[in-house]
């Protein structure tokens, strides 16, 4: 129910606490915003891509009123700039503490807190923009959409190349058979994992800037060291740590892989073409997913330096069976495998981005009966193939809205417009697909997915891998 009412008047519940964590009371907020009004906006994760938002969020014309990161002193330097905005540590107080001053969230921290801080922010009615991938594993995407339709928020995940007139223009040619039916799409990303590496030896104490125990969050618990942090982390740096090291993203416990970062900007063309999205709804009848992998190592903290994963799906109305096909290698295996030389051969010409990607010879490569697609890593540059069949693929979308950007179009839907590209509903079952190549190469053998129940069928270690165990007082 949506009630005409001032716009700093909230329906919300108070917060109150029990073991030791704030546990935020159900409290969905009926709200409505004139054109002119402009959104409340707290930011938690303030380093490293919490930096964008930084900047975008006061651009696109909305208030940063609090700034969260369980650093100090990532916050210190913003605040000078933003001295209305609140400064926090743990976004727990910071959701207690200005529950009315807050209409929407954005969640830039790494990976493992992601599904934590944005359940948190749902609950309270707030509208979320979360990071890529939007959770750490498959079971935290799956409560995360339930949340977001039972609370009716306005969702949406970061990857911007949704945003782009190419990306839509070219889904809308796609949707309208431009390239004819659809059996099968090739991802490649030319980066590997760090196959497996032994836990840092060294105890080096905490910084006083920095809360380890909120920063793991519902991780299990280990010693800090600043191997796990981005490079960019103040007390990070000043020492010649192993590079391999850095960064969280490196490890199971904290990061997705290159499938949860790499994937969540690169698979979203051919989700959406082959309209995927179905699987997890409601009606005709039982489906599963196959997930096969082939791995260069067993990898049970960190991820393997080369995985393949083939992704065969069932029919969904019209459209036919089909398969997506994952690789992501250094380039060295790559060459060995000859995947790249197989994928341009089926594409009739080199594959190789001279401009508009930082990794030339990272895309996806969609294959239709008559003619194909091809995406930069981030889709967000997009063309039919061959060129000369194609000469008007280029333009403006015809039916889909221009956004202006993706966190303009998150904005603007919040403020009752359309609902953006890549909220929840798309964005939840995308990351549940690609998070089951993370299963796959930790049980190492062939899954088969019902995606209507969030089941593996058949297997129950499989089964469990989809929710990991989550350290005790941080249950979602």
């Amino acid at each position: 129910m949506k009630t005409r009412m001032n716009r700093r008047r909230f329906i919300a519940g108070a917060a109150w606490g029990g073991a030791g964590l704030l546990v935020l009371r159900d409290s969905a907020s009926a709200r409505s915003y004139q054109a002119n009004d402009k959104l409340n906006v707290a930011l938690v994760g303030v380093g490293s891509r919490g930096k964008h938002f930084l900047l975008a969020i006061p651009r696109i014309g909305e208030n940063l009123v609090a700034l969260c990161d369980v650093n100090r002193r990532q916050t210190e330097g913003p605040a000078k700039d933003l001295p209305a905005a609140r400064q926090y540590r743990d976004f727990r107080k910071m959701l207690d503490e200005m529950d009315r001053q807050i209409d929407a969230v954005v969640v830039a921290t790494p990976v493992h807190t992601h599904a934590e801080i944005a359940m948190a922010a749902m609950r309270q009615g707030k509208h979320v923009y979360v990071e890529k991938p939007i959770s750490h594993d498959v079971g935290e995407a799956r409560v995360l959409r339930d949340m977001a339709r039972r609370r009716n928020v306005v969702t949406q995940m970061g990857n911007q190349g949704m945003a782009t007139d190419s990306f839509r223009r070219t889904l809308e040619l796609i949707q309208e058979g431009a390239i004819g039916e659809v059996r099968e799409a090739h991802v490649l990303f030319e980066s590997g994992g760090t196959g497996p590496l032994e836990r840092p030896k060294e105890r080096p104490p905490v910084p006083d800037t920095l809360d380890w125990d909120l920063w793991l969050g519902p991780a299990p618990v280990r010693p800090y060291h600043p191997g796990y942090l981005t490079p960019d982390f103040p007390g990070a740096g000043g020492k010649a740590y192993d590079a391999t090291l850095l960064g969280w993203n490196r490890w199971r416990d904290f990061g997705a892989g290159a499938l949860g970062g790499a994937g969540a900007h690169s698979i979203n063309l051919a989700f959406k073409a082959l309209n995927l999205e179905a699987l997890w709804n409601e009606g005709g009848g039982p489906r599963t997913i196959r997930v096969e992998t082939e791995i260069s190592e067993r990898c049970p903290e960190n991820f393997p330096r080369c995985q393949i994963v083939h992704f065969d799906l069932p029919a969904r109305g019209s459209q036919p069976p089909a398969q997506i096909h994952w690789c992501n290698a250094w380039d060295t295996e790559i060459k060995r495998r000859g995947i790249l030389e197989r994928l341009e051969e089926t594409a009739g010409q080199p594959l190789k981005w001279e401009t508009g990607s930082w990794s030339p010879h990272s895309f996806l490569l969609i294959v239709g009966s008559k003619g194909m697609a091809l995406t930069n890593f981030h889709n967000s540059v997009c063309k039919l193939l061959p060129e000369k069949d194609f000469p008007n693929a280029g333009g403006p979308p015809q039916r889909l809205p221009r956004s202006g950007s993706h966190e303009r179009e998150w904005v603007g839907a919040c403020k009752g417009g359309p609902k953006p590209m890549s909220n929840f509903d798309h964005s939840g079952p995308a990351v549940e697909l690609l998070l089951l190549g993370n299963v796959a190469s930790l049980i190492d053998r062939p899954l088969e997915f019902d995606p209507m129940a969030c089941t593996i069928l058949h297997d129950e270690e499989a089964n469990r891998a989809l929710r990991p165990p989550r350290r005790s007082g941080w249950s979602l």
